[in-house]
């Protein structure tokens, strides 16, 4: 009887100890850093979808239209990741973008129809993914949440290369750096010393073919003389 009461209490000490520690441990998953981050990124992806969208209407130029359709791409896919981890961590995002950055919508929004909406929307576009840009490495620098961090580190390329679409208030729609084929050692098809290495390959199979022919002609005349 001792014994049985004995255990009973050891397994009511477990749960107990085990339903006070699961808060900590959730508690532990994301720090302040990290939770103010994916609320700044999701305002920011909010923003710039709105800005994508009002570009691809109101627009003047083609490149300005095709930047802020690139914006609403891939801002959207960034959310959908910021949003995934906000719900696995439970860090309550904003349902809005932030005051300031919703002025900035509207006062662009004012000059549609003038020539000096894009150049206005390039302008802010700027600025506010230099913003984001710095959002992004106080977090690689300062957050804790290792999924976080991955995030961040992942979109840090897809928002340089918005910026540099924009830098300056000048539309450059094809501004994404060139992919590098597989297998070619690290270099863009068509660089100098990809072209060299084709051509010395290329060389190098044409020597291999013509001592296999004149070798083949060798055999050929001693077994017509042997006949």
């Amino acid at each position: 009887m001792r014994t049985r009461h004995w255990a009973s209490t050891t397994v009511a000490a477990l749960v107990l100890a085990g339903a006070s520690a699961a808060p900590a441990v959730a508690v532990e998953q994301v720090g302040e850093q990290d939770s103010t981050f994916l609320k700044a990124a999701h305002q920011g992806n909010l923003t710039e979808i709105a800005a994508g969208r009002d570009a691809q209407e109101n627009a003047a130029t083609a490149c300005v239209r095709n930047v802020g359709a690139t914006l609403v791409r891939d801002h959207t896919r960034l959310d959908a990741r910021t949003k995934a981890l906000a719900d696995k961590f439970g860090v309550a995002l904003p349902a809005a973008p932030a005051p300031e950055q919703r002025r900035q919508l509207e006062d662009v929004r004012a000059r549609a129809g003038t020539a000096e909406y894009d150049r206005a929307w390039l302008r802010v576009q700027a600025a506010s993914h230099q913003k984001t840009l710095d959002l992004i490495d106080q977090e690689l620098r300062a957050g804790r949440n290792p999924e976080v961090r991955a995030a961040a580190r992942a979109a840090r390329p897809v928002v340089a290369m918005h910026l540099e679409m924009v830098r300056g208030g000048t539309c450059r729609e094809h501004a994404g750096a060139a992919s590098v084929p597989a297998g070619s050692g690290g270099r863009a098809a068509g660089t100098p010393d990809a072209s060299r290495s084709a051509g010395a390959a290329a060389l190098g199979g044409g020597l291999l073919l013509a001592a296999a022919g004149a070798a083949w002609t060798v055999r050929s005349r001693r077994a017509a003389a042997g006949r």
